[in-house]
């Protein structure tokens, strides 16, 4: 920890906190009882004019700590940049005080003064963060050659990036080689349309910055972002190469549910009942002529969400099932122009510009819509298939006769399935009911990438074996930092989706080559420089840190020691919430910084009716929430102190032990919401620190106090409005229990 800090303190007095609270009154804190060598006050702080003082202050005082009470730290955050080895933090002065207490109030200045403090106690027990930089290869391997592996690999290498695509078959092109025609991508979204893949896949082929290698596994693959060892059996292991690639895309795709499963919608009862995949590769193979009862067909019915959206089979949406079948139906009008077209649908669903084909498809001639349950199919006395349907849009159950009969199955992700495709189904249903149970099928039975972590061989999945990060706020992302999942192997999606994903995906590797190159860190927290240190000499190997980090950031030796693999880490902090040794830190983040804080608080005695409340605030959700509720200028009680931390996962017991021990009267804990719909954008962090509230207990009953006292409480971003009442409400609950017993010791 540095020794030498010499520290600026600068307040705003705009936007309305001169109004609400004593800008004098602070800079007597920070100048007298924080001995900060000098406080300015500014009307508007973040002006050209007033930020170039700041500089010159630098430059001209040695100072290498300011801090800045103004705005939220999340507001203006480009302006307050400095010289890297000048430490910044900013002090909410704005949201977090003037704009949501009474203003001129006395618990408004002590609440603002508090603040003060804890800022200036911050950045004099911490350090500028100091980039960890090490060597990286640039080359991107893409994992998969269909649409999405081919788009991907060529995105890249217009960048200027060497690209390996890697591809288990012996030819590129997927199941896009597979079909017939791709519903319509370009307007008027109204004709099927030619996939061009065979274009894309010469444009790939020939491309001199890209390697093309077919008949490919991975066998292994270590090391971390921007320096990943790959191993590669070849042409089924007659040879084997070795490379070391920067970043990975992960496009291996998806495979069709198995129809197997489907007896009941008569798959393998009937020979004329045949899946959507297979009807295309017909058309696609020229045999669409084939008889299937010795005549001609005269009819045909698509039975839509066949094992999708069902507890049995697939709980989910495949999002392309209808507009395949849409699509199909006019196959069969242009083969077959007399043939009657039937589609049995659960809900039709097209999304954007599908819709417009969905209207196309409703006027043609022959084609019969109907929502409906498929309750029974049995032989019909003309060799047909007789289907009865029933909760129909007439109200009343129906009986269509139908010489084919097409299921519109659905899709099951690569990473979840692997190469044994009978199994698909029974780990599906697996993982509907557990969703521990699906990462654990994905991790030992994918075998695609094969890593080296100790998490895991392959991708962690959401419940349905998709790759799981946090799928609204970091598409692309997955637990596996550097490892990028695009296409069908992330989501259901169609054709021209998974070209965007590709293009998504792409990009997202190249970021991550840039920033490991400088040392910083990608999602949630670009461009972060810290990166967390290891005191091993005091590691008692309880491998609680290795165990819990989300990201598979550490590898450990025989004994548990951990071996960081510092490019992996998303700089979350919760190896160091985890570890009750506290050795690990971050310069800019540690336990002495956050401890620091706790203790720059005063808290008042007992009889002056003044509960102290600290509130522990997710970066990611809570504390935005709470930015929001101050633009809203929604008031709550004067006496929570917030700290704002990486994520609640980072939260060591030993900061709840010295705010009780220190007098706080109760000790909140807000973070993003977790469970099977969690919000958390480091995955586990919200429900790790709710696992850690049994140790939170047992130090409570050392200190013999009562547990009401420490409450752990989740939220998203959009709960804004909560906020006020949980404050109010966790107070009066302390006014309630009364003071703590250790304040004023």
């Amino acid at each position: 920890m540095a020794i030498d800090t010499k520290v600026g303190a600068y307040l705003c007095s705009g936007c309305g906190i001169g109004e609400s609270i004593s800008c004098d009154g602070l800079a007597k804190v920070a100048t007298g009882e924080c001995k900060v060598p000098f406080c300015k006050i500014k009307e508007r702080l973040c002006s050209e004019e007033c930020v170039a003082g700041i500089k010159e202050d630098i430059e001209r005082e040695g100072l290498n700590r300011v801090v800045i009470g103004a705005c939220s730290p999340r507001f203006l955050s480009d302006v307050f940049q400095f010289d890297s080895n000048v430490l910044v933090d900013r002090v909410n002065l704005r949201e977090g005080v003037a704009w949501a207490h009474k203003p001129n109030d006395e618990d408004t200045q002590m609440l603002a003064e508090d603040y003060v403090r804890m800022g200036i106690a911050k950045v004099r027990n911490s350090e500028p963060p100091q980039a960890f930089k090490s060597e990286v290869n640039e080359t991107i391997l893409v994992v998969g050659g269909g649409v999405t592996g081919l788009t991907s690999a060529q995105a890249a290498a217009k960048a200027g990036y060497s690209v390996v695509l890697v591809e288990k078959e012996s030819s590129l092109g997927g199941w896009a080689n597979r079909v017939y025609k791709v519903a319509p991508y370009r307007p008027p979204y109204t004709e099927p349309q030619d996939s061009k893949i065979g274009e894309l896949i010469h444009d790939v082929e020939t491309n001199v910055k890209i390697t093309v290698i077919t008949s490919c596994l991975i066998e292994k693959i270590s090391g971390q972002p921007g320096e990943f060892n790959v191993v590669l059996r070849i042409d089924g292991g007659a040879r084997t190469e070795l490379m070391t690639v920067g970043a990975i895309v992960q496009a291996t795709g998806w495979k069709p549910y198995d129809p197997n499963r489907l007896g009941d919608l008569g798959y393998g009862q009937f020979h004329n009942v045949i899946t959507g995949t297979q009807l295309e590769e017909q058309f696609k193979n020229g045999r669409d002529g084939e008889k299937f009862d010795g005549g001609q067909i005269k009819s045909v019915a698509f039975i839509l969400c066949a094992g999708s959206r069902d507890e049995k089979h697939l709980p989910y949406c495949s999002s392309i099932c209808c507009s395949a079948s849409l699509k199909q139906a006019l196959y069969i009008r242009e083969r077959y122009p007399e043939a009657l077209v039937y589609i049995i649908y659960k809900d039709m669903r097209t999304p954007a510009q599908h819709e417009l084909f969905y209207k196309r498809v409703q006027n043609e001639d022959k084609i019969f819509l109907t929502k409906g349950e498929v309750v029974g199919l049995t032989d019909s006395e003309n060799g047909s298939i007789a289907i009865d349907v029933d909760n129909t849009l007439l109200g009343e159950k129906i009986r269509i006769e139908s010489d084919l009969v097409v299921l519109a199955t659905g899709m099951v992700p690569t990473t979840l399935v692997g190469d044994v495709e009978s199994d698909c189904g029974e780990a599906v249903a697996e993982a509907t009911l557990d969703g521990k149970k699906a990462a654990e099928s994905a991790e030992a039975g994918a075998k695609i990438l094969n890593l080296t972590y100790r998490q895991g061989t392959d991708l962690p999945t959401l419940k349905y074996g998709f790759p799981d990060s946090h799928y609204i706020c970091f598409p692309y992302e997955t637990r596996r930092t550097g490892i990028y999942a695009a296409g069908t192997v992330r989501a259901p999606m169609d054709y021209s989706s998974a070209k965007n994903d590709a293009y998504g995906a792409a990009l997202k590797a190249i970021q991550l080559i840039h920033s490991v190159k400088e040392g910083k860190a990608v999602h949630p927290r670009s461009g972060d420089e810290s990166f967390p240190e290891f005191f091993l000499q005091r590691c008692t190997q309880c491998k609680r840190c290795t165990e819990e980090c989300p990201f598979g950031t550490l590898d450990e030796d025989e004994k548990g020691t951990p071996l960081p693999n510092i490019n992996r880490c998303r700089r979350c902090g919760i190896c160091l919430g985890a570890c009750p040794e506290r050795i690990i830190s971050f310069k800019d983040y540690s336990i002495s910084m956050v401890s620091s804080m706790i203790k720059a608080v005063e808290i008042p005695d007992e009889d002056e009716d003044k509960p102290r409340i600290l509130a522990f605030m997710c970066e990611n959700d809570a504390y935005p929430a709470l930015d929001t509720a101050g633009k809203f200028r929604m008031e709550y009680d004067p006496n929570v102190r917030v700290i704002p931390v990486r994520c609640l996962g980072s939260v060591n017991v030993v900061w709840i032990a010295d705010a009780l021990s220190k007098g706080y009267d109760g000790v909140l804990m807000l973070g993003c919401k977790f469970g099977v719909d969690y919000q958390c954008h480091f995955i586990r962090g919200s429900e790790l620190a709710n696992k850690r509230m049994e140790n939170v207990q047992e130090k409570l009953k050392q200190l013999v106090l009562e547990p009401q006292r420490v409450k752990l409480l989740t939220l998203s971003i959009d709960e804004y409005a909560k906020l006020p009442g949980i404050f109010n409400e966790f107070v009066q609950e302390m006014r309630e229990l009364g003071p703590n017993p250790y304040k004023g010791m």
